[in-house]
């Protein structure tokens, strides 16, 4: 794993501290990048660090909610209207059409309540939106791209 700047690599290992004592040996780093990665239920989080400006870090936990599925009209404006209710974080479209929640902190401000906060929430967000998802619109959760 590389690192582009020393502020980030000292936010990804003050990180990876705390998400093994918060989770345990569940956290796994990943090799090509910095970020941690873990599963809860049928959700799949993914905790990374990148540099923010010249002097700083941000710290995103993303979870991967719903694959392979048809982003209609109707889904999208439920997904914008659920974004309207959420304390931390948003559901997003990535470059693949795959429906994503995320969240991001401040690096250098953040302190391990704030890092939990921010994975629970994600974590929970996804493990629960998944299932509404699938059964209304299909496609496959995180951990079902993953068993196959």
């Amino acid at each position: 794993m590389q690192f582009q700047t020393t502020i980030q690599e000292a936010c990804y290992h003050k990180i990876a501290t705390w998400m093994r004592e918060l989770y345990g040996k569940f956290p796994c780093a990943r090799e090509d990048v910095p970020g941690l990665a873990m599963v809860m239920g049928s959700a799949l989080i993914e905790v990374f660090v990148f540099p923010w400006e010249k002097d700083d870090a941000i710290i995103n936990a993303r979870s991967y909610v719903v694959t392979d599925v048809e982003l209609s009209p109707d889904l999208l404006h439920f997904l914008l209207r659920e974004n309207n209710i959420m304390r931390f974080g948003a559901f997003g479209i990535d470059e693949h059409g795959d429906i994503v929640f995320e969240h991001t902190i401040v690096g250098s401000t953040c302190d391990k309540l704030e890092l939990e906060a921010s994975v629970n929430a994600v974590l929970e967000i996804a493990d629960d939106y998944d299932d509404k998802i699938v059964e209304r619109w299909g496609g496959r959760r995180a951990l079902d791209r993953i068993a196959s």
